[in-house]
């Protein structure tokens, strides 16, 4: 018995052929392997499955030992949201473009799934953040990002007017595009092209990257990951300002304009099939250049 016997599929959406193909190659695969397959509603409808094949995903993911994202980064940021909660392990296989999250490709699908399954595996935890909007009608609930949650202006060619604040002190006023508060894993997302620093998943920060400062003096700030962030939006810009969770959940801004930003509580457990290296995707995908001839072999 493999240590995963109930696999869910969540499927990417908007780009049936190439997904349609994967999808087919995936569960023949895993049901040759005896693994029970549960499907999210748009891999039922790719592979033409009966009309109650389709699972809801809170049934994905209380019934599954195990969920492989087929898609781009997008579909495993909302399917890492799901899934936190329940605690499912997350595989990807990468249908995108950058493909920093889901890095199995579908040549490999096979190989990687035979590994993941007889447990030769490599586990990698990702801290998420949770974002609340003070003060909201709705009580104030709360949003998950496992890449990053995005303060930005949305309707004004001006710039914003924001105060930051961690753990109740008062950090730094600027004038800007917006703010970006970013875990190690969204540094190589957006707070990359905001000229922020690229972060070793395994760091315990959280990052806050302003989006083009008026005030060259305002740089990309790293603090612990168990840092309270708030941030406050000048009252006559609430109405000019959108908050975003992963560049997909947006969140209302209050009239009060005040948004907490702090680490959730459910991590996000990510898996790879031996052999993977965080720094050889860095290369692969920011086109690093090396001397193969320079680097030494290892023993």
């Amino acid at each position: 018995m493999p240590p995963f016997s109930t696999v869910g599929i969540i499927a990417k959406q908007g780009d049936p052929e190439p997904v349609r193909a994967t999808l087919r190659q995936l569960r023949e695969h895993l049901s040759a392997r005896r693994v029970e397959v549960l499907l999210d509603a748009e891999s039922a409808h790719l592979l033409e499955a009966a009309v109650d094949a389709a699972q809801p995903i809170d049934q994905i993911g209380a019934r599954c030992d195990l969920v492989i994202v087929v898609g781009g980064d997008g579909t495993l940021l909302h399917a890492a949201r799901s899934m936190s909660s329940f605690g499912v392990p997350l595989m990807g296989i990468n249908l995108g473009r950058l493909g920093f999250l889901v890095d199995v490709s579908p040549e490999d699908i096979q190989s990687a799934v035979d590994q993941i399954l007889a447990g030769e595996l490599i586990s990698d935890t990702r801290s998420m953040l949770s974002a609340r909007v003070l003060g909201a009608p709705e009580g104030g609930e709360t949003h998950a990002a496992l890449n990053d949650v995005a303060i930005h202006k949305w309707n004004t060619a001006r710039m914003i007017e924001l105060e930051i604040y961690i753990d109740g002190a008062f950090v730094s006023a600027q004038r800007s595009d917006g703010l970006i508060i970013a875990t190690p894993t969204g540094s190589t997302a957006y707070a990359l092209s905001g000229g922020g620093p690229l972060v070793d998943p395994a760091l315990d920060a959280i990052l806050l990257v302003p989006i083009c400062p008026h005030d060259l003096s305002n740089r990309p700030l790293v603090v612990p990951g168990d840092r309270q962030i708030e941030v406050r939006v000048h009252a006559q810009d609430v109405g000019h300002v959108q908050v975003n969770c992963d560049g997909q959940n947006e969140i209302r801004l209050a009239a009060q304009g005040r948004v907490l930003i702090a680490r959730h509580p459910d991590p996000v457990r990510l898996l790879h099939p031996k052999g993977h290296d965080h720094y050889d995707i860095l290369r692969a995908k920011l086109h690093w250049g090396g001397h193969n001839s320079m680097r030494a072999k290892p023993c």
